[in-house]
């Protein structure tokens, strides 16, 4: 017989949380190794010691295409680590799980797009589109987390 599962695991929307989660966070992880293969390929490297053992000190450089994965996996770091905190304590406000996963799905989906867009350089205003609707699960979030604590602030 398996063990009883942990509380949270029974958590249908800290679940669907989770699966996201996970999902934005191998993302991330996707776009730091593009963002060195690209280094690797423009010998374009940020530390001396790394252009030294790629061919010499005239590749310790800056890129253009370098400093748009670097910008777009900053853009990730700025908007996602939020959504992380926001989920995890909204997952707790015992939301419907249906609207809690179209919260969790729209953020996902929009950074996807966000990153593609920026990565594939699309025409604008795809990548400020994909931003500004990813926002909204975020906001809707945080007003819900708002709304529920305000008691006890």
């Amino acid at each position: 017989q398996a063990a009883p599962s942990p509380k949270m695991m029974e958590n249908k929307v800290f679940l669907s949380f989770t699966f996201y989660s996970t999902i934005l966070i191998v993302k991330m992880y996707v776009v730091a190794i593009i963002t060195g293969q690209v280094r690797l390929r423009k010998k374009a490297f940020a530390n001396p010691e790394d252009a030294l053992r790629n061919g010499g000190l005239q590749y310790y450089q800056e890129d253009p295409d370098v400093e748009r994965c670097r910008r777009a996996h900053r853009n990730d770091m700025e908007n996602i680590f939020p959504f992380l905190f926001l989920g995890a304590i909204y997952s707790m406000l015992d939301p419907s799980p249906t609207i809690a996963r179209i919260h969790f799905f729209i953020f996902c989906v929009g950074r996807v797009v966000h990153t593609v867009a920026y990565l594939l350089q699309l025409k604008a205003p795809t990548r400020s589109v994909a931003y500004s609707v990813a926002q909204l699960p975020c906001f809707s979030m945080a007003l819900q987390i708002l709304l529920a604590t305000t008691p006890y602030w």
